[in-house]
């Protein structure tokens, strides 16, 4: 049976929150349902052009705007977009809802502008209980992923 959990946050520019999901035996699995983002400022603020992405992979160093879908960490990505003279004002979210996991998430935010607006971010995850083949299966997933991006 599973159950909907969530989270929330406030993060600053070019920075990323963990989301602790990992335990001891891994048999607990998880899918990204819902992932929104919003400035801290709505309405206040001149332009931004946020991305806002979740990875199954630590990102310490390499958080930028740029999106690049083969990556293999990438689970979730969503874009919001306000200029100024209100030309254009919306969000774009993007949910890899194929992928399981059942390790730690990492959530970043860039700002494509150059901005330094915080940002706030919704997660929607779907958890689940999982088999001993299936754990093994995600972590070794898991493993495996960061391993080779190393």
């Amino acid at each position: 049976m599973s159950k909907t959990i969530s989270y929330t946050g406030q993060i600053d520019m070019g920075t990323q929150d963990k989301i602790n999901l990992q335990t001891n035996n891994g048999k607990i699995g998880y899918k990204i349902t819902k992932f929104q983002i919003i400035s801290s400022t709505p309405g206040a603020t001149a332009s931004v052009e946020f991305v806002a992405k979740i990875f199954n992979k630590d990102q310490t160093g390499s958080i930028t705007p740029a999106v690049n879908f083969t990556d293999s960490n990438l689970l979730a990505c969503a874009f919001y977009q306000v200029r100024s003279d209100a030309s254009v004002a919306g969000a774009e979210t993007i949910i890899f809802d194929n992928k399981e996991f059942n390790q730690n998430i990492f959530v970043t935010i860039a700002d494509a502008e150059g901005g330094t607006v915080p940002c706030n971010y919704y997660i929607e995850l779907e958890r689940m209980s999982l088999s001993d083949i299936e754990a093994t299966k995600l972590t070794l997933q898991s493993i495996k992923t960061v391993t080779s991006t190393q």
